[in-house]
């Protein structure tokens, strides 16, 4: 009878609390809005990963030119939706690149800084660098 009585009373406590709260957020907007907040999704950052195989005739002058140019997107600010810029060569002793040796990640804020970076003209100038000397690229952005 006393497990029944404790249990009794512990459930009516309980209800008691939950019906205070919901009480409360009924009767002050601004605490709803604070528990609103707090369970929305935070925007990801989106990585954006993209990974260069060069031409077996491209020289190691052509692909510091290739990095730099790269490089130079973030470092002198030609594409302010960069937020940050990773780069290196394979180093997997894997075996499993597939010919690809130089691995670049950008960060942006959202998906929206990305998309603007895509069609941007130092973007697409840097593409021309490139080009001359790209055997294949491959691409991939995750939200982290």
């Amino acid at each position: 009878m006393k497990k029944f009585l404790v249990i009794t009373c512990t459930a009516f406590i309980a209800l008691a609390g939950i019906e205070s709260l919901s009480a409360k957020s009924k009767d002050n907007p601004s605490a709803k809005a604070k528990t609103e907040n707090k369970s929305k999704v935070k925007v990801k950052k989106i990585r954006h990963v993209v990974c260069f195989k060069f031409k077996e005739d491209a020289t190691k002058e052509q692909i510091a030119k290739v990095v730099k140019a790269f490089e130079d997107l973030k470092k002198k600010k030609k594409i302010a939706e960069i937020e940050n810029f990773e780069w290196g060569t394979n180093n997997s002793p894997e075996g499993l690149n597939k010919g690809f040796t130089h691995c670049f990640i950008l960060t942006f804020a959202n998906g929206k800084a990305r998309d603007a970076y895509l069609p941007h003209p130092d973007h697409k100038a840097f593409g021309e660098v490139l080009k001359p000397i790209l055997a294949d690229v491959f691409v991939i952005d995750f939200a982290k």
